[in-house]
C-alpha cells in the first residue's frame, strides 16, 4: 500500500505545533475551532489521493463517493500520480473552489506541510487518511499496522511449528511500514525455534519485489518463511517462490484481490494476509471529519482494525 514519509516538527505563528508520528501519537490543530452550520446536502467535501491506479485507492474513493451522495453533498476528488507538487497543487485548487472539508491522502507527509497550512489558514479542516500528514492536522484514520505485521507473522510462525529461518521483505522505512516490521518481529520472537536471518527492501514493487526474493532464496535455500510488508511486494515474491520450487510459506498485508485470490491455489505459499479495510477507513475518515466541521466533540484519531486472511476465510473476504 501506499506509504508516506514520518512527521517532524513545525512552528505555526505563535503556536507550537509538534508532529510526533508514533504508534498511539497524531499531532492535532483546531482548523475548525468554530462550527460551521452548513446542512449535509450543502457540503462539499474534498480528496486529495496519493494515487488512483491502485485498487486499494479505487475501493476507498468508490466507497467514499457512495457515502457522498448518502449525505447529498458534493464531492470533488484529485489524483496526485505520487507527486508532491501536484498534490499540493491539486489542494490550493480545492480550497479556491471552496471545499468545506478536506480528507488527505498524502504522497509525502513532510511536503504535503504547506497544503494543510493552507487549509488550516482557511478554516478547512483536514483529517488525514491511510497515511499521516504533517501540519495542524484535525484528525487521523488509519489501519492498525503493528497488529498487521503481528497478526501476519504470528499466524505464520504457527504454521511452521514454531520453527525454521525467516527473512523480511521490507519497504521503505516509513511508519506504516516500521510498524508492520515491528509487530512482525515481536511475533515471530515468540517462538524459540524462529530466527529472522535476513531483510531486504523490496520496496513495495512486485518486479522488485520478485527479484529481491529469488536472492533471498539463493542467500537461504533453507529459508522457510518471508513476510512481506504489502500484497503488492507479496505478489512478486509469490512468483519467485514458485519457480525456485523452494517450500516457503508467504504472510502479507494489504488484502489486495488479486493477492487473496492467490491463496486461495491449490499449496499456495501465501498463507496469510493482514487485511486492512479501506472503504471502512475512508467512511470514518468522512465521519469525523464532519464532526470537526460541526464543531462536534470527536476523536483525534480512529484506529482501524485488521482482519487475518487464511485459505480458511478467504472466499468470504472482499473490499
Amino acid at each position: 500500500m501506499p506509504i508516506t514519509i514520518p512527521s517532524a516538527k513545525g512552528l505555526l505563528g505563535a503556536a507550537l505545533v509538534t508532529t510526533l508520528l508514533a504508534a498511539t501519537t497524531i499531532p492535532l490543530a483546531s482548523a475548525a475551532d468554530k462550527a460551521h452550520d452548513k446542512p449535509d446536502d450543502e457540503l462539499v467535501i474534498g480528496m486529495s489521493f496519493q494515487e488512483l491506479n491502485n485498487v486499494y485507492f479505487v475501493t476507498m474513493q468508490r466507497a467514499l463517493q457512495e457515502a457522498a451522495d448518502d449525505m447529498g453533498a458534493k464531492l470533488v476528488f484529485t489524483d496526485a500520480r505520487h507527486d508532491i507538487s501536484k498534490q499540493i497543487n491539486d489542494v490550493e485548487d480545492m480550497l479556491q473552489r471552496g471545499v468545506d472539508i478536506l480528507l488527505l491522502n498524502p504522497t509525502d507527509s513532510v511536503g504535503i506541510q504547506s497544503a494543510v497550512l493552507s487549509a488550516h489558514d482557511a478554516g478547512v479542516p483536514v483529517v488525514a487518511v491511510d497515511a499521516q500528514a504533517e501540519g495542524p492536522i484535525d484528525g487521523f484514520v488509519g489501519s492498525k499496522n503493528f497488529d498487521a505485521g503481528y497478526k501476519a507473522c504470528h499466524y505464520m510462525g504457527e504454521q511452521l511449528g514454531g520453527k525454521g529461518k525467516i527473512a523480511i521483505l521490507d519497504g521503505i522505512p516509513v511508519v506504516p511500514i516500521l510498524q508492520r516490521v515491528e509487530g512482525c518481529e515481536k511475533a515471530l520472537g515468540e517462538f524459540d525455534g524462529i530466527k529472522v536471518v535476513d531483510k531486504q527492501n523490496g520496496h513495495q514493487e512486485r518486479s522488485t519485489a520478485m527479484n529481491v526474493t529469488e536472492n533471498l532464496l539463493q542467500a537461504h535455500p533453507d529459508l522457510a518463511g518471508i513476510f512481506s510488508v504489502n500484497d503488492v511486494g507479496s505478489l512478486g515474491a509469490l512468483v519467485a517462490i514458485q519457480s525456485s520450487g523452494n517450500d516457503v510459506k508467504l504472510a502479507s498485508v494489504d488484502g489486495n484481490p488479486e493477492a487473496v485470490k492467490a491463496m486461495q491455489q491449490p499449496n499456495s505459499p501465501l498463507i496469510a494476509i493482514a487485511a486492512q479495510h479501506p472503504a471502512t477507513m475512508v467512511t470514518q475518515a468522512l465521519e469525523l471529519a464532519v464532526k470537526k466541521y460541526r464543531g462536534e466533540e470527536s476523536p483525534s484519531e480512529v484506529p482501524i482494525d485488521v482482519t487475518l486472511v487464511t485459505a480458511d476465510n478467504a472466499a468470504d473476504f472482499h473490499w
